[in-house]
């Protein structure tokens, strides 16, 4: 598996790991699946329904348009799914890879709008073996589409053992903020999370600004959060969420 290394707006370098050509192959076999099924869902229903006999007046081209647009969730789905699950379709989120831009941002919907209107040339059958070779000769493993939206996949499987002094306990429907938060090391929230907790204690607000200040440097991360306390707080939370589901 290769290092992706990606230098973000604010020139902070962060090292990923590519997602494998095996991992993306398998991700998207995932993906048939459920396409499949879909499929054979939507035949069982149209047979029981006679729907062949309610479309017998019609000329072929709106029996055409009728079942293009049954086959929509299909035909989308790649661009749906990624849309949002913040860059994963079904597929995806069971190899635990993700799409994310070349800046280490979140790909936005016009990134994943460029990456499914190059799949429709280069990963549809029989054209799959375009996307194959391209990702095989590039080595942060891109297709055409990833080089055209300059996005690319990560893998998000983490190998490293978390500290159990860095652990918290989140909700099952917990959502993550802050991406990038992947970035840190475990040493490094055990201090942050050691600093914010004696720095709450001893009720020292400015220290609790310089954390947040360090943490956006070191990071490349913008704050959405309400106060320095608030952004701590769910980069803590961010950062056992990214980990414990890998």
């Amino acid at each position: 598996m290769s290092q992706l290394s990606i230098n973000t707006t604010q020139n902070v370098n962060i090292n990923f790991e590519a997602a494998s050509l095996g991992e993306r192959i398998l991700a998207y076999l995932l993906d048939l699946v459920i396409w499949i099924a879909y499929s054979i869902v939507l035949r069982i229903i149209l047979k029981l329904a006679d729907f062949d006999s309610l479309l017998s007046g019609l000329d072929n081209w709106s029996v055409m348009t009728i079942y293009i647009i049954l086959y929509l969730p299909v035909i989308f789905y790649a661009l749906v799914m990624e849309s949002l699950m913040e860059g994963q379709t079904l597929g995806k989120k069971i190899m635990k890879i993700k799409v994310i831009k070349i800046d280490g941002y979140q790909a936005s919907f016009g990134d994943y709008l460029i990456r499914w209107i190059f799949r429709l040339i280069e990963v549809t059958p029989p054209l799959s073996f375009i996307s194959v070779i391209a990702m095989m000769v590039n080595k942060k493993t891109q297709r055409l589409g990833d080089v055209a939206a300059g996005t690319a996949v990560i893998s998000l499987k983490n190998k490293i053992n978390i500290n159990h002094t860095i652990l918290r306990e989140l909700h099952n429907d917990y959502i993550p903020v802050y991406p990038l938060v992947i970035k840190l090391s475990d040493n490094d929230v055990r201090i942050i999370k050691e600093t914010f907790e004696t720095s709450i204690k001893n009720t020292d607000w400015v220290m609790i600004k310089k954390l947040q200040d360090k943490i956006e440097s070191v990071t490349g991360i913008k704050s959405t959060s309400a106060n320095a306390t608030s952004f701590i707080e769910t980069v803590l939370n961010d950062y056992n969420y990214y980990t414990q589901k890998m």
